[in-house]
């Protein structure tokens, strides 16, 4: 467990930041530690702390910011994520202070925010200098020992807690390419999916795609793989990344032996995964209620929608057990034809091109409901890649061979 501090002196700005998370459903709160009412409004949320911090005036730096961070090893529910950080809190001394805790799925990784103040009920202020190189790092060592987690050292080592969204990349530079590979790697290693396109669903989270080609074009033929980062319509941008280029090699050859392991390691997130959708689908009239709740459960919802508004294709990703299922993996009921009959759309599959860019890998035909999706869009706007280096090359060949005949 890796875990950092942040003081500050806004309260307000803190908790607004993990509620904009949860409002856009990459954060669910999962307890209010030390509040006598649980259904408060933001501004009541705030206002709280507020209240506790005017007792000590003087005190500017009284906001506390903490996080919690977890290798994607670590097996953690909700609850035992709420043991953990009401023990770690108790270990660093803020053990009476309200508290906010919220998990976020933002990332590949396992992770909880946890949002208090260092102003006690008496007014007095909790010191919080060197407070993460002692009381933090003792009480880290005990609760990983005390709940079998991953050893923060450990963590560093393999690098788990580096996965970001790439909406700031800058195209052309030399980190381009890394945080492409470092999302690739990442995503593979912790991610238990069963094709190029739930691949694709994960990846699109962190505005990156894996591409095979145009189904007559020499890459595919020949089984290449790029990765591309995408822009937040889902488009391809900048210059793609070969997989062999990648130092983990995700190449589609690679990847079609995790697909047969992915199968088998996530048959025991299956049954939670599907009792978490129906249990949101109960009262849901439409797809947008539907996302909303499932991804205060941490379920990324993706649903494939053509140009005429047939929904005929849709992805379940659960980034807390890291597993993804198609909607007929769950069952009929949760499939994209069950779905659209709910919510009254037409769920007849598209025909002409949309079909056209079924992904074929090993010479089987993937199904249509795990087409290569973008980010939450409809795969109308996935524009085609343009020509891979290799192609250009081999179209001058052809032309110079013109030329001289």
């Amino acid at each position: 467990m890796v875990a950092k501090i942040i003081t500050g002196k806004t309260i307000g700005g803190v908790i607004r930041y993990n509620e904009q998370k949860v409002s856009s459903g990459q954060a669910s709160l999962l307890e209010m530690g030390g509040f006598a009412f649980q259904e408060l409004s933001v501004a009541e949320k705030i206002r709280n702390f507020e209240q506790l911090q005017k007792l000590n005036s003087r005190t500017k730096t009284n906001a506390v910011h903490i996080s919690l961070n977890f290798s994607s090893r670590d097996k953690l529910d909700e609850l035992k994520m709420q043991q953990i950080a009401s023990d770690y809190l108790i270990g660093i001394g803020f053990g009476e202070q309200p508290y906010l805790l919220y998990q976020h799925y933002d990332s590949a990784h396992p992770h909880v925010h946890v949002v208090t103040t260092n102003i006690s009920r008496d007014g007095k202020r909790i010191e919080t200098h060197n407070l993460g190189k002692v009381l933090s790092e003792q009480t880290r060592k005990e609760i990983e020992r005390r709940y079998h987690l991953v050893k923060a050292e450990e963590q560093r080592k393999q690098k788990v807690n580096l996965l970001k969204p790439l909406e700031k990349a800058s195209y052309g530079a030399r980190e381009t390419k890394a945080a492409i590979s470092n999302i690739v790697s990442e995503v593979i290693r912790t991610y238990s999916f069963t094709s190029l396109p739930e691949l694709n669903v994960v990846l699109g989270q962190f505005n990156v795609g894996a591409y095979r080609g145009e189904p007559d074009s020499e890459m595919f033929k020949n089984k290449g793989l790029v990765y591309a980062v995408l822009d937040p319509e889902g488009n391809r941008i900048g210059i793609p990344i070969k997989a062999s280029s990648i130092y983990s090699k995700p190449t589609l050859a690679k990847l079609e032996l995790s697909f047969v392991r992915n199968k088998e390691s996530r048959k025991p997130f299956r049954n939670a995964v599907r009792e978490a959708v129906l249990d949101a689908l109960g009262a849901c009239k439409s797809q947008e209620d539907l996302t909303a709740r499932l991804r205060s459960k941490g379920i990324r919802p993706v649903f494939r929608v053509n140009s005429e508004g047939r929904l005929y294709g849709i992805t379940y990703v659960d980034n807390v057990s890291r597993s993804v299922f198609n909607g007929s993996a769950l069952g009929k009921e949760l499939a994209a034809n069950a779905l659209a009959v709910r919510f009254s759309m037409d769920s007849a599959l598209p025909n002409g091109p949309e079909i056209q860019q079924e992904v074929r890998i090993s010479g089987q035909q993937s199904e249509p409901d795990t087409r290569i999706p973008s980010l939450d869009i409809s795969l109308d706007s996935y524009q085609p890649e343009g020509p891979t280096p290799y192609e250009l090359r081999q179209k001058k060949k052809k032309r110079r061979k013109k030329r001289i005949q």
